[in-house]
């Protein structure tokens, strides 16, 4: 009996050792389970003290990687750019960066160009990336995003390039023309036929030199500061009083309608200069003998009524590859008849920018060898003022678009003199 008292008190002793170390083993397990792992993505105690609150105000796409690489911090634009999936840093040139400032301690910087994720272009995102050591075991990446940067320098170059060569071509011409009146010094007629040529292209270098000054104008102004409840018609008279003697010398009759107690707000001066050019366009591209019509009305829109403006030619019309770069500046449909008629390519530019900056836009309906419909649609006056006053920023890519279908019929026309 003693014997198997002490066989069942040993057994009863190792079930409560059994059972006292398993408890202890789950106590321990789902402690370990209930720890951050130093590769969670969004906090993570290895950080050093203030380093999440910097990156958290950061503009540029951060991300903190550890000693194995992974990631231990990364901002919301890091993941938006595509440069974390999974957890890791899915960029290999930047990773190969990180991985030797960690081991030399060195800061890094390059520029990379990135494909864009998901759009199915072959644009690609321009890049900078920078990589220091944070702390002992810690590496950052910090990223600025260039596109934008880049796409406004190329702009600014061409923009300088297309001056330079339109200003060229009527300071060349002036040069060579006062070294033919010169040679022909003795020769009456020929002197006056110089000079006659000399006065056009005086007049295109001026034209250029005033379309220049006015897109900048509009492009760093804001027309807001002085806007007012502008009167339609006074718009729509002061554009054909512009044309009306191009108009009688080629025998186009122009025609307004609809313009009666219609009111728009913005800047009087910017607003006649974009009707001015619309009109002037299409006087100078319509044949003689034809109609040019000024057609307004409101319609309604979910943030206010607004009001249309239409010019109607029937002039050479713009073909389908044409009309989604009629808004671009120095772009011309046809560039023999533009120096016939002095355009400079400009003029489609400005009424772009105006629109824009008055919160409104520009469509345009046209058909080869049928004319075109130019349509400015701007806030009314009065209920619209303050939408107006939210225009969205200016951008060389807006305010001008293609619209396949076409003004629809206004009212009879009033006959203009």
């Amino acid at each position: 009996m003693d014997v198997n008292a002490a066989v069942a008190a040993a057994a009863a002793i190792a079930g409560v050792l059994t059972g006292v170390i398993a408890m202890l083993a789950f106590r321990w397990s789902e402690r370990d389970q209930k720890r951050p792992t130093r590769t969670s993505l969004h906090t993570d105690p290895v950080l050093p003290p203030g380093v999440d609150t910097v990156l958290s105000v950061l503009r540029s796409s951060a991300v903190v990687l550890d000693e194995a690489d992974a990631v231990v911090k990364a901002s919301s634009a890091a993941y938006a750019l595509g440069l974390v999936r999974g957890g890791k840093l899915a960029i290999e040139p930047m990773l190969q960066m990180a991985r030797d400032t960690r081991r030399d301690g060195e800061i890094r910087q390059v520029e990379l160009d990135l494909p864009r994720r998901g759009t199915g272009r072959g644009e690609a995102l321009a890049v900078s990336a920078r990589v220091a050591p944070l702390g002992s075991r810690l590496v950052l990446l910090l990223v600025e995003d260039l596109t934008e940067a880049r796409r406004i320098e190329a702009v600014r170059r061409d923009f300088v390039a297309n001056v330079s060569h339109e200003l060229k071509t009527p300071v060349g011409a002036l040069s060579l023309l006062s070294e033919a009146v010169m040679d022909a010094s003795d020769d009456p007629e020929a002197v006056q036929r110089f000079a006659g040529r000399m006065q056009i292209e005086a007049t295109r270098l001026t034209n250029l030199v005033q379309e220049l000054i006015d897109l900048s104008r509009v492009q760093n102004d804001d027309p807001l500061e002085d806007a007012e409840p502008v009167r339609v018609d006074e718009l729509v008279a002061e554009a054909v009083d512009r044309c009306r003697h191009q108009a009688g010398t080629k025998q186009i009759t122009m025609a307004a309608g609809g313009t009666a107690d219609l009111h728009v707000w913005g800047n009087r001066g910017q607003l006649a200069a974009a009707l001015g050019n619309l009109v002037e366009n299409a006087v100078n591209y319509s044949p003689a003998r034809t109609r040019v019509g000024i057609a307004a009305r409101r319609v309604n829109a979910p943030g206010g009524d607004m009001i249309e403006l239409a010019v109607t030619d029937q002039g050479i019309g713009i073909s389908d590859k044409d009309k989604e770069r009629i808004f671009e500046r120095f772009y011309r449909v046809d560039p023999a008849r533009s120096r016939q008629t002095g355009g400079t390519g400009l003029g489609l530019a400005i009424v772009k920018h105006v629109v824009a900056s008055h919160g409104g836009e520009v469509t345009v309906w046209s058909a080869e060898n049928q004319g075109s419909t130019f349509t400015l649609r701007l806030p009314e006056a009065g209920a619209a003022r303050d939408r107006a006053q939210q225009h969205p920023d200016l951008d060389d890519e807006a305010g001008g678009t293609a619209d396949p279908t076409p003004y629809e019929p206004l009212p009879a026309p009033e006959v203009l003199p």
